[in-house]
């Protein structure tokens, strides 16, 4: 079993590439009790916002409870709710889905929704299991090759893999990140 320490390191390394400076205001979906949230923290800093999603109120407030304890400085909002059923969240720079998308039946409306919430420009960032066989656990998954494909058909560009890691269960996490289009001058 690997520790929480391990963990995020293995998540920094899955997102750190889609994250091109310090700073901003970024979300977190499905962030559940915060292995990713913390990485994410780790990369953008203290000078940055982060909103923690979850409709697990339990685990928000353990994630707050331990992002507060390990990092004074955090800037932290936490929203319980399904970001499903609407986000109320705008002008993000970022949006991390970690484990959180395999959840999503329809998947291509959930991510053009997600859109309004990014800046022109911002980033989605997608971290899911490499496979299109699900179970009980990971119900809908999605392998980088449907992702490429949904965030071209949600209306994002720039699609691309941004790291692998090797896992135990269900052999590979992988990165993925596309951006909102820009809106030309």
């Amino acid at each position: 079993m690997t520790s929480r320490v391990e963990q995020i390191a293995r998540a920094r390394r899955l997102i750190q590439a889609g994250i091109p400076a310090p700073g901003g205001t970024w979300a977190d979906l499905g962030c559940g009790d915060g292995i990713f949230t913390s990485a994410l923290y780790e990369i953008v800093g203290e000078n940055a916002q982060i909103h923690a999603v979850d409709r697990e109120r339990y685990a928000l407030q353990r994630l707050e409870r331990n992002l507060r304890a390990a990092y004074p400085p955090i800037q932290l909002i936490t929203h319980a709710v399904d970001f499903t059923s609407g986000l109320e969240l705008i002008q993000l720079d970022g949006i991390l889905m970690a484990n959180s998308l395999h959840f999503v039946r329809q998947k291509a409306l959930a991510l053009r929704g997600l859109a309004d919430a990014l800046k022109p420009g911002g980033r989605l960032i997608v971290v899911e299991y490499n496979t299109n066989r699900g179970n009980q656990w990971v119900p809908h998954p999605l392998d980088e090759d449907a992702f490429l494909e949904l965030a071209q058909q949600a209306g994002y560009q720039e699609a691309r893999i941004l790291h692998k890691e090797p896992i135990s269960y269900m052999g590979e996490f992988y990165a993925g990140m596309a951006c909102k289009l820009q809106i030309a001058d």
